[in-house]
């Protein structure tokens, strides 16, 4: 098994405003724009192009046999992925649900603060 670990980040000026996302996987670095949104949002989204992307990168044979461990800066994201803290935003819960789709591509994603 191969064991990736990936560190996104997200941010909006002025929350919401104009927002961008980062990630790292290995040696490569992604960012973009993402338009206006909140910080949460962003978080959210850097983690959700980074599984999508990795995905690309190794081909879906070879993600259902790797384990990811997602690193962000973001307690509300971390602590939401791993169950510990409520999802009250309804923009969130959709995105969380994303998140948990795109998991089971993978043998085992985890989350790390």
């Amino acid at each position: 098994m191969t064991k990736l670990i990936i560190y996104t980040d997200g941010g909006a000026r002025g929350n919401p405003g104009p927002a961008a996302i980062g990630f790292v996987i290995g040696d490569k670095h992604y960012a973009e724009t993402i338009g206006k949104t909140t910080n949460n949002v962003a978080e959210y989204t850097a983690v959700i192009f980074a599984l999508k992307k990795t995905k690309q990168l190794i081909g879906k044979e070879k993600a259902k046999e790797t384990e990811i461990e997602i690193r962000s800066d973001s307690e509300l994201l971390i602590n939401q992925q791993n169950g510990e803290y409520k999802i009250k935003e309804e923009d969130l819960k959709t995105l969380f649900i994303e998140i948990w789709n795109l998991k089971i591509d993978f043998e085992l994603v985890k989350f790390k603060h």
